[in-house]
């Protein structure tokens, strides 16, 4: 009997570590994306150029959302969401690999690798957490 509670509460820890990972993931995106919604004039002033075609502008912003959304849902049942970690993970891995070498090119500003590098981190954070979920029961 013992065992089974041993079981139980290792199978509850792994998925507690994967639903605050997705968690503070979904909740971090959030808070970045929503207001660059309001921002494209200042970030044209900003960091020049100008915005010069909003569609890709607004579009990249709204993927990244739906992203987030997935988030959550992976962090409310890791295990049956624990094929999503996969493009999960890439999803991270595009921006967090692109920035830093834009950078390294003189293409984008500081700030947007300190982003990416964090995008990075969270990969490697998803990674952990889709090692640490069991796979779901067939």
């Amino acid at each position: 009997m013992a065992d089974a509670g041993v079981q139980a509460y290792d199978f509850l820890h792994l998925m507690r570590f994967a639903k605050i990972v997705f968690t503070v993931a979904g909740v971090y995106g959030v808070l970045v994306l929503v207001p660059q919604y309001f921002f494209e004039e200042r970030i044209g002033r900003d960091f020049p150029p100008p915005i010069t075609h909003p569609e890709h502008f607004y579009g990249f912003i709204g993927v990244a959302l739906a992203w987030q959304i997935l988030f959550f849902v992976i962090a409310r049942d890791p295990v049956r969401m624990r094929p999503a970690m996969i493009p999960a993970i890439l999803e991270k891995l595009a921006f967090g690999i692109a920035a830093p070498i834009l950078f390294m090119q003189g293409r984008v500003p500081a700030a947007v690798c300190g982003f990416g590098i964090v995008d990075l981190v969270l990969a490697a954070l998803f990674f952990v957490a889709m090692l640490r979920t069991p796979e779901p029961a067939k």
